[in-house]
């Protein structure tokens, strides 16, 4: 009599044991045939094994005795049931058995054949994310057994060493060799983050390519990675989600450009709202600023402009911004595409109240506006000379009927009503005259 064959044992799939989770996302449901035809999902058949062993299972006890060849044929995986995790998201949590260190594979699956020592390729912080990003668009799904048409395993440590391009695959046992050990000040777009754990590389081990923090807290940052069920881009808290304090910054060695990042001397292509904002450190932001510069913006640079991004920066693409008569989420000081082709084209209006500074003004401005020195010097507990210039404009221009004494350097309601005063003068309703000064707002009582 032919032995049958079971695809699907136990509908039960959402144990957290260690032997289902490992089942259930590293090998995938499979009709690969077996010797006595289609085998199913491993997952649900080591995961009867165990069940059976307890007594959880009457009707698994019996397929398991008739399916007897066919499960020994499975290697067990321990299914000793563990407490829940609180507070993590589970499919957060990696879970990330990998390859050892081997070549790169062919078309054909196999290992290229090795050949001599290979130079160490260069490559730039731009290319490394690039490369990253192809995985995460194809959708690469999770595998330590299976090789991505570019030779790379589809593993985390094989996806790090596809993004820094290295001559193999490599493992989290060795990533480290190809790269210098850094501080977390340090770390920018194209660098990884590291945890290898010696004892049992298949429990914990991982790595990622940080792509930039999110915000100026740094305590949230992109990460590039490959994890089950397919590589993915996602905010992610510093270090990582689980072993958060093994987790160790590398800068890859054969970075063409050094610590610095990747220093084109100009591009006329926009290279995406990645590289721009709190936290980025690259040559684009040195680029913008001397692009801004070039069109008035000198002012508002104390020093630089430079590659870590800064409030000059913001107020200076923006200053930018509005200058070509933009408002809203268009004038946010973050440059998107359209504020690059103007800069890199040369196209627009200068920024006005910059002396002598070429193009075209605004009518009505003056070469003797101060620079707008920033929304947070205007806000509920600010104590500066800014404040105190601001009331003393503002009493000059007729607009300073809400003081009862000063003005002085504390801000108060009595400088916010004068600036609405002074805001609805203008013809402004709205946000647009909610009594805090902006650029324009400062423009215009300074012309």
């Amino acid at each position: 009599m032919k032995t049958p064959v079971f695809e699907e044992l136990d509908p039960a799939s959402d144990c957290d044991c260690p032997g289902c989770v490992h089942w259930r996302r590293v090998l995938p449901f499979s009709s690969r045939p077996g010797p006595s035809g289609p085998v199913g999902h491993p997952a649900a058949l080591a995961h009867v094994r165990g069940l059976a062993r307890v007594g959880r299972a009457p009707m698994a006890l019996a397929l398991a005795a008739t399916a007897g060849t066919v499960l020994g044929a499975v290697p067990a995986v321990a299914a000793v049931h563990g407490p829940v995790r609180p507070g993590l998201p589970a499919a957060d949590e990696p879970d990330t058995p990998q390859g050892g260190k081997e070549p790169l594979h062919g078309p054909a699956g196999k290992p290229a054949q090795p050949g001599q020592t290979v130079k160490l390729p260069t490559t730039t912080r731009a290319e490394i994310i690039n490369r990253a990003k192809t995985w995460i668009d194809a959708r690469v799904p999770y595998s330590m057994s299976e090789y991505w048409r570019d030779g790379y395993r589809q593993d985390c440590s094989g996806f790090v060493s596809m993004a820094w391009s290295l001559p193999g695959n490599e493992w989290t046992g060795s990533l480290d060799s190809f790269g210098v050990r850094i501080t977390r000040d340090q770390l920018q777009p194209g660098d990884m983050l590291l945890f290898h754990n010696p004892a049992d590389p298949e429990k914990g081990s991982h790595v990622v390519i940080f792509g930039g923090w999110t915000d100026y807290t740094h305590a949230y940052y992109v990460a590039y990675e490959q994890t089950p069920p397919q590589a993915r881009k996602q905010s992610t808290p510093y270090a990582y989600w689980t072993n958060s304090s093994h987790y160790v910054p590398y800068r890859y060695k054969g970075l063409s450009t050094g610590a610095s990042g990747p220093a084109p001397s100009t591009t006329t292509r926009y290279p995406g709202a990645a590289y721009f904002g709190p936290g980025a450190n690259n040559a684009y932001v040195t680029q913008l600023g001397r692009l801004l510069v070039d069109r008035g913006a000198g002012r508002f640079y104390s020093t630089g402009p430079g590659p870590r991004w800064s409030s000059a920066d913001q107020r200076a693409t923006q200053a930018f911004q509005r200058a070509q008569g933009w408002t809203g989420a268009d004038a946010d000081g973050l440059p998107g595409p359209t504020t690059w082709s103007y800069l890199v084209g040369k196209k627009g209006r200068n920024i006005p109240g910059a002396t002598g500074s070429p193009g075209p003004q605004v009518p009505g401005t003056s070469p003797t506006v101060p620079a707008y020195p920033g929304r947070a010097m205007f806000r509920p507990g600010a104590n500066n000379a800014q404040v105190t210039q601001l009331g003393k404009q503002l009493v000059k221009k007729g607009f300073g009927t809400h003081y009862t004494t000063g003005p002085g350097p504390r801000w108060g309601e009595a400088d916010r009503r004068n600036v609405e005063a002074f805001q609805r003068a203008q013809g402004w309703r709205g946000g647009a005259a909610d009594g805090y000064p902006g650029p324009e707002t400062w423009r215009r009582l300074f012309s």
